[in-house]
């Protein structure tokens, strides 16, 4: 299988990676160590992702491009949570280094 990502992240116990594509509909797949899919996540607003962070307690962000925004998914990388930020929010960045969303207009 060619599988072609725009970002990936590894779960806080190294057993999981979490890898975003963008062909198509975006998606977030979990894989074990082997490679095996153990999930994979699609959603409208999941268009062009760009990025995927997994924060020290296992969440899971996905920072995305056209539009803007950021999404939490479950901690099996399954379905939305909430949607963080959006376009319309003012989103510009998020920080992996300080674990924050900046914001402004």
């Amino acid at each position: 299988m060619l599988l072609c990502f725009a970002g990936c992240a590894v779960s806080p116990k190294g057993d999981k990676l979490y890898i975003t594509t963008s062909w198509g509909w975006g998606k977030l797949l979990t894989l074990s160590r082997d490679g095996t899919v153990l999930a994979a996540f699609t959603d409208p607003e999941l268009r062009a992702p760009s990025s995927v962070y997994v924060t020290p307690a296992g969440q899971k962000l996905v920072l995305g491009i056209e539009p803007n925004y950021l999404l939490q998914a479950d901690s099996k990388g399954r379905w939305k949570l909430a949607t963080l930020a959006t376009y319309k929010d003012g989103i510009r960045c998020f920080s992996s280094t300080t674990s924050s969303i900046i914001v402004g207009n």
